[in-house]
């Protein structure tokens, strides 16, 4: 039986979420390596409450933060993809595209070339003009993925929902637009 992906790159598959990605999700977002720029660890219910947002934004809107697995072995590495931003930012109303991989499939060139499809599914089908991505100016590595995928740094901000004091308030905002 055949995955039947949403869309794909040469190495990965993007796809709805299923029932079996729920334990290893929960697990990776239990991580603190893999939630090191994240206020907090996830907890099982939070994790399934954040896929069920997931998909609840894939039905609202046609896109979403969508669960990736391995082409070549079906196994799930992670999210990638796009939601609409709301929070009070430059760059609201327009989505942004984010990444959360288990720390297996690091440094493995797995997250640029997701985000590259993302962004081909974003300006191609979904007929997006501009995408936006952000995240703490302590992430070098998130940064260093947006650059590689041709996103330009817009300026910095300081995140409205973390709390004062946090050492992940001050982020980074990179933007890329359809050319």
């Amino acid at each position: 039986m055949t995955t039947r992906y949403l869309f794909e790159s040469e190495r990965l598959g993007f796809r709805r979420w299923k029932e079996r990605d729920r334990n290893p999700f929960a697990a990776m977002s239990a991580d603190p390596e893999v939630m090191q720029y994240f206020p907090r660890l996830l907890c099982r219910e939070n994790a399934d409450r954040l896929i069920d947002r997931f998909e609840a934004h894939m039905d609202e809107k046609g896109y979403t933060m969508w669960a990736v697995e391995k082409k070549e072995d079906s196994s799930f590495i992670g999210f990638i993809g796009l939601l609409e931003i709301t929070m009070d930012i430059n760059g609201q109303g327009f989505a942004e595209i984010g990444w959360r991989l288990d720390k297996r499939y690091w440094k493995k060139g797995f997250a640029v070339e997701g985000a590259q499809a993302c962004l081909a599914y974003a300006f191609g089908p979904l007929d997006m003009t501009r995408v936006f991505s952000f995240t703490s100016t302590l992430n070098e590595p998130s940064q260093t993925v947006m650059k590689r995928i041709g996103m330009t740094k817009e300026g910095e901000f300081e995140h409205p929902k973390l709390e004062q004091g946090s050492p992940l308030k001050r982020h980074v905002l990179y933007r890329i637009d359809r050319e």
